[in-house]
């Protein structure tokens, strides 16, 4: 690993790390968002992934580029996981933020998080999304909550990513770090933990962090078998802090890896000629192991969710039908996907008629 760029300071505030694997991102757009409307004491990182620094410093601006620190990190892997810790471990400021190379921050965005978590003495502050300019829901907290956040009243683990800040200090006491054995959900687990762990608040009227749409090539976008795209999961559920954890974070924690990972590998993969009984037997084993992790989280889940779980866990059936169950759940607003099979649970935090409506007013 080299480090280039500014001299060190001694301990500025925010730790900014931007990893990039490719000039062909839009990393100038990134680091300028950064360097021009943030004001001192945030220290931008740039990580160039299996590539020459040379490479990537000729794509940013000639201005900024020596207000860059410069960090190379080569491990062969086209997974983000890698960089993104090598930059985390380099911060030495009281709070870090990660950010994707095609992504870019709101002016100020930095300097509202960061006064935010002085202000409340947050370990971790959540950054309010855009995408293509419109809102993104999530997590889906309780109504105008900004601090003390729980991670199972205010559902964070919606929440899959740590985009915004997180302490140095509350790192190390977790022992938090992005899964490098995994392609994609690598930050599920360091989220989850944070969520369950940590003083958390949400910066929901602050400038937002916006997500990139215009990048061809993001790693975690790629086709792969079901059993490597959810990897992540079992490996996860295996975690001891997580099986430390009570039952009520559990069920809070798997409802949700069942409602976006699970049945989303499910939409993403619209084609019924995918589903081949190996591929089928791979998604029922995760679904199982998810179910034995939270026992009863199912219940509060829509009929047109347990329609589509039913079947994951035979296994058998055409591919086609496990398509169309897959897209039938997205229907939002139809009796199947607002309604629990056990109306008892038709008013639970997690069930679809108040998960709506937090979502709702999240926006």
């Amino acid at each position: 690993m080299t480090d280039q760029g500014p001299e060190e300071q001694d301990r500025p505030g925010v730790d900014v790390v931007i990893a990039v694997h490719t000039p062909e991102r839009p990393i100038a757009r990134a680091v300028r968002s950064v360097l021009d409307h943030n004001g001192q004491g945030t220290r931008l990182t740039v990580v160039c992934h299996n590539i020459d620094t040379a490479q990537i410093r000729a794509a940013v601006d000639p201005a900024h580029r020596d207000q860059v620190r410069w960090l190379e990190h080569h491990d062969g892997q086209r997974r983000p996981a890698g960089p993104f810790n090598a930059g985390i471990e380099a911060a030495t400021g009281e709070y870090v933020a990660i950010m994707g190379s095609d992504d870019t921050l709101q002016p100020g965005a930095v300097s509202s998080w960061y006064w935010l978590a002085q202000r409340t003495g947050a370990e971790a502050v959540i950054a309010r999304l855009e995408r293509g300019g419109r809102a993104v829901p999530t997590p889906p907290t309780r109504p105008w909550r900004r601090t003390r956040l729980d991670g199972v009243k205010d559902r964070l683990c919606y929440r899959s990513a740590p985009l915004g800040l997180v302490s140095t200090a509350t790192i190390a006491r977790l022992g938090l770090r992005l899964d490098e054995a995994v392609a994609t959900g690598d930050d599920v687990g360091f989220v989850t933990r944070l969520w369950f762990h940590a003083a958390v608040a949400f910066d929901r009227r602050g400038p937002a962090y916006v997500i990139g749409e215009d990048a061809a090539d993001r790693i975690t976008y790629s086709a792969r078998p079901v059993a490597e795209e959810l990897k992540f999961l079992t490996r996860l559920l295996r975690q001891h802090w997580f099986t430390r954890l009570d039952l009520t974070q559990r069920r809070a924690a798997v409802v949700k890896y069942l409602r976006i990972h699970l049945f989303g590998a499910v939409y993403h993969r619209p084609d019924p000629q995918t589903w081949t009984a190996a591929e089928r037997a791979d998604l029922a084993q995760v679904a199982r192991a998810l179910l034995q992790a939270a026992p009863g989280c199912e219940a509060v889940l829509s009929l047109a969710d347990r329609a589509l779980l039913d079947a994951i866990c035979t296994a058998d059936g055409a591919g086609s039908a496990l398509v169309d169950l897959a897209v039938a759940r997205r229907h939002h607003g139809r009796p199947g996907t607002l309604l629990t099979r056990d109306p008892l649970h038709l008013l639970a935090r997690e069930a679809p008629l108040r998960m709506m409506a937090a979502s709702v007013l999240t926006r």
